[in-house]
């Protein structure tokens, strides 16, 4: 039977009805008064229980929102949310953001297919369900974690704005991440052959990585204007997390700095040619395949064979973890740090994790 019930901080009544599969689902009546938002209720089961086409029961809910209230009834497809949500985002975020939050909308929509024209209330739990069973098979636990998590924003976001009742992904657990490869740090032996075999503008990013522990992403974006040699400080804004970051020039990396071609315009990047790919691109996809052809050609990870395009995984099948990539280098700034005797807190602040339990992940 069906019922209304009202949720704290919100005027509007909101219908509880059985759809014909047995699942309880809820859908707001954007109707303030109880007894007009009961009738909308019963109809809405009505409605549900009947053996009708989604398009045919979306008519029939609206006439009937229409009849009973005098007003049209607020229509929100699926995919016209996540495309009004995606846009929002594109002023709100930074490029790689937004880049990110892209490919998750499109992935979730091509899945759903039809369905997307559907009301974004009939999103249940079930469909989550089913959609994190089906790239399981696909793409690696660590992936479908994050579409979860990204799936579990965007609801949220359509609840706090009154589109659905619930957030149907917050009973979706992520999955268990097993037999994950462990990240290791560099050793500064590796590091050396690395760095015999590397051209100069890798050399600089390789040791700026060391010194810094900063990310390949934030390394490749350094322009002149981050530098501050009269206070022997490197300052930049993370793009993974908008942190602000200023951290002191170890001596042997201000030596480094002091040996780059400078000229005049402060927007010149430390790094063209990396500054290039990512700006590009707006991915870090290109430098982390050239890091990795440096690492197999020191004999620190198997060479990898060059395949069709139809021959191997693809862009979004499954990735092989490598136990150490360009990212190690955090791994190696936090350990060396600790191990030297700086307060764990510097050391955290430096690298900028935030947390002291992440700080500790990386230290070995």
């Amino acid at each position: 039977m069906a019922s209304v019930r009202k949720k704290q901080k919100s005027r509007y009544w909101f219908a509880c009805f059985t759809l014909a599969s047995g699942e309880r689902v809820q859908r707001s009546t954007r109707e303030t008064d109880r007894k007009m938002a009961q009738k909308l209720a019963d109809k809405f089961e009505d409605v549900a229980r009947r053996q009708v086409t989604a398009r045919q029961a979306q008519r029939m809910i609206a006439e009937t929102f229409q009849r009973v209230t005098g007003n049209l009834l607020p229509s929100t497809s699926i995919r016209s949310y996540f495309e009004a949500w995606l846009e929002r985002k594109k002023l709100e975020t930074a490029r790689s953001t937004y880049v990110f939050y892209s490919s998750k909308t499109r992935r979730f929509l091509d899945w759903l297919g039809e369905r997307t024209a559907r009301e974004l209330f009939s999103i249940s739990s079930t469909d989550i369900l089913a959609f994190r069973t089906s790239e399981a098979e696909r793409v690696s636990p660590s992936t479908v974690n994050h579409e979860i998590k990204f799936l579990r924003m965007v609801f949220e976001d359509a609840k706090r704005e009154g589109n659905v009742s619930d957030n149907p992904v917050d009973p979706v657990r992520l999955m268990k991440r097993s037999g994950l490869t462990a990240r290791r740090p560099f050793t500064l032996a590796e590091i050396k052959r690395l760095l015999a075999v590397a051209d100069p503008e890798w050399q600089s990013l390789i040791t700026f990585g060391l010194y810094t522990g900063q990310r390949l992403g934030d390394l490749a974006r350094l322009t002149w204007a981050n530098v501050d040699l009269q206070h022997d400080e490197l300052r930049l804004f993370t793009s993974k997390t908008g942190r602000r970051q200023i951290i002191p020039l170890a001596p042997p990396l201000r030596r480094h700095v002091e040996t780059l071609p400078a000229g005049n315009n402060p927007s010149q990047p430390l790094h063209p040619r990396a500054f290039g790919s990512v700006e590009k691109s707006q991915k870090v996809g290109t430098l982390s395949r050239q890091f990795y052809e440096l690492m197999a050609k020191v004999g620190l990870a198997p060479a990898k064979k060059h395949r069709k395009a139809t021959e191997g995984a693809g862009r979004d099948g499954r990735r092989n973890i490598s136990e150490i990539s360009f990212h190690a280098l955090r791994h190696t700034a936090t350990s060396l740090m600790k191990n030297a005797g700086v307060s764990a807190a510097i050391v955290q602040d430096i690298i900028g994790h935030e947390s002291a339990a992440i700080s500790a992940n990386y230290t070995h």
